[in-house]
């Protein structure tokens, strides 16, 4: 009888637990996603972010279009910050960064170009060799920090580069 008294408790008692809880608005597994989203136009592939590709053998120019959808009324006013890194950290600092200075753009889309040589300069490692380079992602992503028209900031997905021979 006592047994069934203990069992019947804990049951009650997790039943009360289950049955309190209240549903939080986010979880760990839940993403949030900006009202304008801002994509790379010229992605090759999403590893699973959008993945951008260059050639060593072709001189390792890299190019990432930026591009905000253009019936949302929304146009890309600057591109605040740019970071090299492996977290977005770094983009929501203000130390360390690709470029601290605001480019203007004032359009839907926006290019940036830069090269293998400036990403090793600007303290992105070293990049692979030709002989070893088929299907390397560099390790460092690019990250955006973008003022729309509105004066709202967005942090986009990061950009792999994918370097092929």
């Amino acid at each position: 009888m006592k047994k069934s008294i203990k069992t019947l408790s804990l049951i009650l008692l997790a039943a009360i637990t289950f049955t309190s809880c209240k549903k939080q608005d986010f979880n760990g597994l839940s993403q949030s996603y900006a009202s304008v989203p801002v994509t790379v136009a010229n992605a090759i592939d999403f590893r699973p972010e959008p993945t951008v590709a260059t050639s060593v053998s072709a001189g390792g120019a890299i190019q990432i279009i930026l591009q905000s959808p253009s019936g949302s009324g929304r146009t890309i006013k600057e591109i605040t910050r740019i970071a090299l890194s492996t977290t977005y950290s770094k983009i929501q600092g203000t130390s360390g960064l690709w470029n601290a200075a605001p480019i203007p753009v004032n359009a839907t889309t926006w290019t940036f170009n830069t090269s293998l040589t400036e990403y090793t300069a600007k303290g992105g490692g070293a990049v692979p060799s030709i002989s070893t380079t088929a299907g390397t992602e560099l390790t460092n992503r690019f990250y955006f920090l973008i003022t729309l028209d509105d004066a709202t900031q967005i942090i986009p997905e990061s950009v792999r580069v994918l370097v092929r021979n």
